[in-house]
C-alpha cells in the first residue's frame, strides 16, 4: 500500500440493497466507526446500487448481483480490506453467492475481514465447504454470537473466531417527520405494542406460517383486550414479504379494527426513532429486539433462530424457541413481562453498553489490519 495515498480503500460485501432495515443498520454502524478512525474511501457492493448510493453516500457502490465474476474481479483488486458482514449471512441458500468476492480476494492478495456475522443453517456438505475454505483463509473472523462460533467450529474451521456484538447496536436516532404518528395512526392516547414478523425461507426453514400467524393473533388479541393497547406491526423487510405477513396476522384477530401496519418509508434510524413511542414489543426478526432494546423498550421475543436467542443470551432474558412456544405459554410470558416492564428494563440497561463495547470490537480489528497497511498479512487477530 503507497503511504502516500490519502485513504485506504475498504470493500464492504453483505446484504446491503434497501431490503431489510436491519442489515441497513448493520452497514450504518459499519461505515460510521470506519470513518469515525481513519480516511477511507468505501465500495459497498450492494444488491441496488441505487438505494445504497442514496443512502449511505458512499464513494463507491458495485452492483454486484448484475455482474460476473470477471467484472467484479476489478472493484476487488483496488481494495486494500475486503469486509464480509456483518449479518446472517452465511446460510445454506446464500453463503455461497457472498463467498464469490472473498473467493476472488483470496486470489489476489486482498486482506478478507469477517465482521460480526451469524452463521446457520449450514446442512449442505458443499456449502459448508466454501464456508470453511473461505473462512480459514481470511486474515480475522468475527461473529456477532457465541451461537454463531460454535456452528462455525462444527462444519471445520480451525481458526480463532473472535465473538464481538452486532453493529446495529451502534446505530443513533434520526428525526421524524412531525406529523409520522399522526399519518400512521398512532397518535389515540392508548398503549402501542409494537409486533414483528418475518417470512419463512433459507434463513428461517422452520418457520410454519399458518402456525405462528394464528400464535400472533391470539397474542395481539390478548394484548387489546388486557391492556386496551393498539398493535402496530413493523415490517423491517417493507419492500419483501413483512407486509404481507403482517396482514396475514391481522387478518386473524379478533380486534382487526385495533390493529395497524405501518405504511411509511423509513430509514432504519427513522425507524428506531419510531420505537421510543411503543410502550412493549413482541417480536421474531432480531434487528426489531436490537431498535427495542436501544430504546428501552420491555420485549418478548420469539426465537426461531440462534441469532435471537444468543442477543437474549447477551441481555439475560429467557425465552424458549418458537416451535415451543403454544398462544397460551406466550400469552403468560406476555403478561408476566408487561407487569415486569421496568425490572426488563433495567436489564436491558444494564446489558446495553458491554454489548456495544463488543459491536466496536470488529471496527477496533478493522483499523488494525488497514493501519498494518502490510499486503498479503492474515494473522493479525
Amino acid at each position: 500500500m503507497a503511504k502516500s495515498r490519502q485513504s485506504f480503500r475498504v470493500g464492504v460485501s453483505g446484504s446491503y440493497g434497501g431490503l431489510n432495515l436491519g442489515d441497513e443498520a448493520i452497514l450504518e454502524g459499519i461505515l460510521k466507526e470506519l470513518r469515525r478512525a481513519l480516511p477511507v474511501e468505501i465500495t459497498v457492493f450492494s444488491r441496488d446500487a441505487d438505494d445504497t448510493r442514496q443512502r449511505h453516500q458512499v464513494e463507491r457502490v458495485v452492483p454486484v448481483r448484475k455482474l460476473s465474476r470477471d467484472e467484479v474481479l476489478p472493484e476487488v483488486q483496488r481494495l486494500d480490506l475486503l469486509i464480509l458482514g456483518g449479518g446472517g449471512i452465511l446460510f445454506d441458500g446464500e453463503a455461497q453467492i457472498f463467498l464469490r468476492e472473498v473467493a476472488l480476494a483470496h486470489e489476489n492478495r486482498v486482506p478478507v475481514m469477517v465482521y460480526a456475522v451469524s452463521a446457520g443453517p449450514l446442512r449442505d456438505p458443499a456449502v459448508q465447504r466454501a464456508v470453511q475454505d473461505g473462512l480459514n483463509r481470511a486474515a480475522v473472523v468475527t461473529v456477532r454470537e457465541r451461537g454463531a462460533r460454535q456452528i462455525l467450529e462444527e462444519i471445520g474451521l480451525t481458526r480463532e473466531i473472535v465473538v464481538s456484538a452486532d453493529p446495529a447496536l451502534l446505530l443513533e436516532p434520526e428525526p421524524l417527520a412531525g406529523d409520522a404518528l399522526k399519518r400512521e395512526g398512532l397518535d389515540s392516547g392508548r398503549h402501542l405494542v409494537g409486533m414483528s414478523v418475518r417470512e419463512p425461507g433459507a434463513a428461517a426453514p422452520d418457520i410454519s406460517p399458518q402456525a405462528y400467524h394464528k400464535l400472533l393473533a391470539d397474542a395481539a388479541d390478548f394484548m387489546v383486550d388486557r391492556y386496551d393497547a393498539d398493535i402496530v406491526f413493523v415490517p423491517m423487510e417493507p419492500r419483501m414479504l413483512d407486509v404481507q405477513q403482517c396482514h396475514a396476522v391481522v387478518a386473524q384477530m379478533l380486534r382487526a379494527q385495533r390493529a395497524t401496519v405501518l405504511k411509511g418509508d423509513y430509514t432504519s434510524g427513522q425507524l428506531l426513532s419510531l420505537m421510543k413511542h411503543f410502550d412493549f414489543a413482541v417480536g421474531m426478526r432480531l434487528h426489531f429486539l436490537i431498535f427495542a432494546s436501544l430504546q428501552n423498550v420491555a420485549f418478548v421475543a420469539l426465537p426461531y433462530a440462534p441469532k435471537v436467542a444468543g442477543f437474549l443470551d447477551d441481555l439475560k432474558i429467557e425465552m424458549p424457541p418458537l416451535m415451543q412456544v403454544s398462544a397460551g405459554r406466550l400469552i403468560a410470558y406476555i403478561d408476566h413481562a408487561w407487569d415486569r416492564r421496568r425490572l426488563l428494563r433495567g436489564r436491558i440497561t444494564r446489558a446495553l453498553p458491554a454489548l456495544r463495547a463488543r459491536a466496536l470490537e470488529s471496527n477496533e480489528i478493522a483499523v488494525r489490519l488497514l493501519s498494518q497497511a502490510v499486503t498479503g498479512r492474515r494473522d493479525v487477530a
